[in-house]
């Protein structure tokens, strides 16, 4: 690894600290800082951005979005948290599962806000120390992110594997992430059941509520989204969102069923060429070992429309119908938390993943030679660079887009890499993530903290039993359908 090569990585590593520092958007534009001084400053190659997965998150999130605006976000939140009040005593097992399935439905995990000071409420009235639903259940908010089929990071798994010739489909990335998933938010709530003292036994908590001022504020209200009267506009949104998502995975299912159209291919880039006359079948590599000039030469292809498509027609035909039949006001969509954090990540992976392909594409050779021994001998040890990457950029989306195509290229299989998919969530280990941050301040009892020392806090715990277990059990998963020939 030469010094330059050294320098170069400090810089984009350097860029993606400072915007997460920053957070929000800068994420994405100080990154452009970073590719400003690859390109202008040492001459590198520019990467390409990648389009087709930032079209269908502005796709997905506009449909999110638009649901939200129409009050179809409020019931769904409203039928969890009668669940959730319904069986108080299990709430560190049942909210997990309730922020998990909210973010699996709508693909972002921005929309338990409303959900947490209810999650807080109800553990504090049972008596139950609230870190321990709340720890898991911010954690479980972003892990739902691997498990939806609209969700940026599975898209774009989806999207650059087919272009790395392993075709996967969106039910298959579920097959094996959704078990996992689930797994990793049983194991991490069990780990959390008993996690911290009883609120009656926490002398903190107890010395807190002696001040007649503290103890109102803490028990003072309650927060409930019960007395919130539903419109039938809103239960529509959201039955038009779900039957997108059926469609979506329809097709995903059966895409022999998906128009297909003629188009005119460079004969150099056919697969196979059916020499005419005969049944033999052979490469155009093949045609130019046998003297034959293959260039500037074309051919009639049959090409399927593509799933990254099929989920962008669909999603803004879904948010259209809303807005017509669901009094849906786009402005309102728009001033949302659900289509602004959309728009967020979608400058993040514009930005990050830009960077890391400009710095990847340009050291791929020295890269390969540097981990070919460990990628060949472990394969899954790429985990380990998933989550460090997720770290630091706090995003799935932008770890899949920026690590996805190095690992292909590094020569690890496709099913491997969608076994250890979960470990692309690693950025609960440095506690400046919205929602962690957001679950902290609602937890009135004071015992969901960041920590003296920074990392340790409430969501570290919970977050590496998770992403230890779902990343293994998915590997293993994984591994059984390979072998079975599924995946």
């Amino acid at each position: 690894m030469s010094l330059i090569m050294i320098l170069q990585l400090c810089i984009v590593l350097a860029a993606l600290w400072l915007g997460s520092r920053y957070g929000s958007l800068a994420l994405g534009a100080i990154s452009g800082i970073g590719l400003a001084i690859l390109v202008f400053g040492f001459g590198m190659e520019p990467g390409s951005p990648p389009t087709d997965v930032i079209y269908i998150i502005i796709a997905a999130v506009t449909c999110a979005g638009i649901m939200q605006a129409s009050g179809g976000m409020d019931w769904l939140i409203q039928l969890a948290e009668k669940l959730l009040r319904k069986h108080p005593a299990r709430i560190t097992f049942l909210a997990p599962l309730c922020t998990f399935f909210l973010t699996v439905l709508v693909g972002t995990g921005h929309v338990v806000y409303t959900l947490m000071p209810i999650i807080c409420d109800i553990s504090l009235k049972k008596g139950i120390r609230p870190e321990r639903p709340c720890g898991i259940a911010s954690i479980a908010s972003q892990i739902g992110i691997t498990c939806s089929p609209i969700a940026a990071a599975v898209v774009a798994f989806i999207t650059i594997s087919g272009a790395n010739d392993y075709a996967i489909t969106i039910p298959k990335v579920l097959m094996v992430t959704f078990p996992a998933c689930i797994l990793g938010i049983v194991m991490a709530s069990i780990a959390s059941y008993r996690r911290g003292k009883d609120l009656d036994k926490d002398p903190e908590f107890q010395k807190k509520i002696a001040d007649p001022v503290q103890r109102e504020y803490i028990y003072g209200s309650t927060a409930t989204t019960l007395d919130k009267k539903i419109a039938p506009e809103s239960k529509r949104a959201v039955y038009i969102f779900f039957g997108a998502l059926l469609v979506i995975v329809f097709f995903a299912i059966f895409q022999d069923l998906l128009p297909a159209y003629e188009t005119v291919k460079a004969l150099k880039d056919a697969p196979t060429i059916e020499l005419i006359g005969s049944r033999v079948t052979v490469t155009a590599e093949e045609l130019a070992k046998l003297g034959h000039n293959v260039e500037g030469y074309t051919h009639t292809a049959i090409i399927p429309l593509k799933m990254n498509i099929v989920i962008q027609i669909v999603m803004i035909s879904a948010a259209a119908l809303m807005i017509i039949f669901c009094k849906a006001s786009p402005k309102k969509a728009v001033s949302g938390p659900v289509w602004q954090s959309g728009m967020v990540a979608v400058v993040a992976i514009y930005g990050i993943a830009w960077l890391a392909d400009t710095y990847f594409a340009n050291y791929l050779a020295d890269i390969q030679n540097m981990l070919a021994g460990m990628v060949e001998k472990y394969p899954w040890s790429i985990a380990f660079a998933f989550f460090l990457v997720s770290v630091l950029v706090n995003s799935q989306g932008a770890v899949v887009v920026a690590m996805l195509p190095l690992a292909y290229k590094l020569g690890i299989d496709g099913w491997v890499l969608l076994g250890v998919f979960p470990s692309v969530y690693g950025y609960f280990f440095i506690p400046n993530y919205p929602s962690d941050i957001a679950t902290v301040n609602f937890d009135r009892t004071g015992t969901t903290v960041i920590g003296k020392y920074l990392l340790n806090h409430s969501f570290m715990m919970p977050g590496l039993v998770h992403t230890f277990v779902a990343s293994v059990s998915g590997y293993l998963i994984a591994y059984m359908f390979h072998t079975m020939g599924v995946i």
